[in-house]
């Protein structure tokens, strides 16, 4: 049975079930993190949200994604901050919405590095994570913040990441296209190129330097494991 969700405006169950098709409908070649996280936060009525990938090989986190955080800040994280985090491991256990205060009390937090030196760079106070998992295969993740001087994060939050579950799992362990490791605006380079047009015309189309389009062409195929332009064409047709 799906549960009750408490504490919804009409605009928020429309915000609700656009997110819900969203995920269910995401292209293969799109990260579907990329098409929620803004809307995740608001639904929330959150400030922050960011989005991480775990790789079991090296058992860190990668691939980072955000809405209002800075890239610096998510940087400092993948480096240096997650191996000093004291919350992330006993919240991924818990496979289900899980606030930040049921692991770790707010004032135990505010005590750590993890808490002064990360989190308070973006002014990330109050906490609650979403683990997503297929069997034993972690997907990826939500860690959805508030600031300070907001309320924590109650059961209304948690019935909506409920809700929410069965569809992040699906959108999360669907294939993806070879293109969906391409940022946004390698992605528009190769459809240029697909398009049939030099470098030269690229760097007018977008208004940005030659040298800058042949890095984010050089960066495309590298992520797209193409070794030319034109196997980058074909495959951008194809998806």
């Amino acid at each position: 049975m799906r549960p009750t969700v408490h504490d919804m405006s009409t605009a928020e169950l429309t915000m609700l079930a656009d997110l819900i098709h969203t995920l269910d409908n995401a292209a293969p070649e799109c990260d579907p993190r990329e098409r929620v996280l803004e809307g995740v936060t608001r639904l929330l009525r959150a400030d922050f949200c960011a989005s991480f990938v775990w790789n079991g090989d090296t058992g860190t986190n990668e691939r980072p994604l955000a809405h209002n955080m800075s890239g610096e800040n998510l940087d400092r994280y993948l480096n240096w901050f997650q191996f000093r985090d004291p919350i992330t491991r006993n919240l991924r256990a818990r496979r289900r919405a899980t606030p930040v205060r049921a692991v770790m009390p707010q004032s135990e937090l505010e005590k750590t590095e993890f808490f002064n030196e990360f989190l308070r760079h973006d002014g990330l106070h109050h906490g609650i994570n979403l683990f997503l998992f297929q069997g034993d295969r972690d997907l990826g993740d939500l860690r959805v913040w508030r600031a300070r001087g907001r309320p924590d994060f109650q059961r209304r939050e948690i019935e909506l990441l409920d809700v929410l579950q069965p569809h992040l799992c699906r959108a999360f362990a669907r294939p993806a296209s070879p293109l969906a490791a391409l940022s946004a605006r390698e992605r528009q380079v190769a459809e240029l190129v697909a398009r049939g047009l030099t470098d030269k015309d690229i760097a007018a189309t977008l208004k940005i330097g030659y040298a800058t389009v042949r890095s984010h062409l050089n960066h495309g195929m590298a992520k797209a494991g193409c070794s030319n332009r034109a196997e980058l064409a074909a495959l951008t047709h194809r998806y």
